[in-house]
């Protein structure tokens, strides 16, 4: 239950850091789906997430906890990154792909942190 309520709050916690960045840098969102860029944007995010899913089964047969957790920020880096490139080629004139970025930079301080984070609501119930 904690574990749902983690995750509810730090989906709420990207989600209000994307609308302060746009509001902020007053970017209007536009879809790469809607621009010419459709077709990479597919292939590529194709591209990355079948290397991920065809390296997952050696990273998971491994019981390290930091090799997995460091697979999954390359992951996101990757998707991430790949759409900030792909925002700043299509979407000419918007800030959109900077939004991105911290986006991305916030995901990835929370999914290094996700131990400490755990560590400190099992260490505040059970007191």
């Amino acid at each position: 239950m904690n574990f749902i309520a983690l995750l509810l709050v730090l989906s709420i916690l990207v989600f209000m850091v994307e609308k302060i960045t746009n509001k902020i840098l007053r970017v209007e969102k536009v879809k790469l789906s809607e621009t010419s860029g459709k077709n990479i944007d597919r292939f590529g995010r194709g591209v990355i997430l079948l290397i991920f899913v065809t390296t997952l089964w050696f990273v998971l047969k491994n019981d390290s906890t930091m090799i997995t957790k460091l697979y999954f920020m390359t992951y996101i880096t990757f998707l991430f990154g790949f759409q900030a490139i792909m925002e700043f080629i299509f979407i000419k004139g918007s800030k959109q792909y900077i939004s991105t970025v911290v986006l991305l930079v916030i995901t990835l301080i929370i999914m290094y942190n996700l131990t400490e984070i755990f560590f400190w609501i099992d260490s505040g119930l059970s007191s």
